[in-house]
């Protein structure tokens, strides 16, 4: 099984000076680096939690839908925030209406910095291609063991 990176575009700037990919695929394995709430015309930090958290999973569905998936495919959700617990309300709200069920494994880290002073969340994820929906009818697959 090869792997190939998958760079959107507007992150092709990012893969050259930085050396690294915003997602690697692998079959049909997708991981996907941390995303923050940059706003990608002025690359500055959004103004607080509701927008940075927008702004962050926009930028895992743009990747995801660069290599061939959708945030209904994310089998496991890493978040790392500066405020775990004073955020989480909000941040929590957001996850919500971007992440439908079957809901994927989800771990929350405090982190005392990020990349930049101004960002307060970054959001990492694993999905399997495909996974998310039944392809006939778009409904989700529940399983129960």
């Amino acid at each position: 099984m090869k792997r190939r990176s998958v760079n959107p575009p507007r992150a092709e700037a990012l893969y050259d000076r930085l050396h690294f990919s915003q997602a690697t695929r692998a079959g049909d394995m997708i991981w996907v680096s941390g995303q923050v709430g940059v706003d990608t015309t002025s690359m500055t930090p959004a103004d607080g939690m509701d927008a940075q958290a927008r702004l962050a999973f926009e930028g895992v569905r743009t990747v995801l839908e660069a290599a061939g998936a959708s945030l209904d495919d994310i089998v496991e959700l890493t978040t790392f925030h500066t405020d775990l617990r004073g955020d989480m309300p909000e941040f929590s709200r957001v996850k919500d209406e971007y992440i439908n069920g079957p809901y994927p494994s989800w771990t929350a880290v405090g982190v005392t910095q990020l990349a930049l002073s101004e960002l307060l969340v970054e959001i990492r994820a694993v999905a399997v291609a495909g996974s998310g929906a039944d392809s006939r009818t778009g409904a989700h697959v529940h399983t129960d063991y």
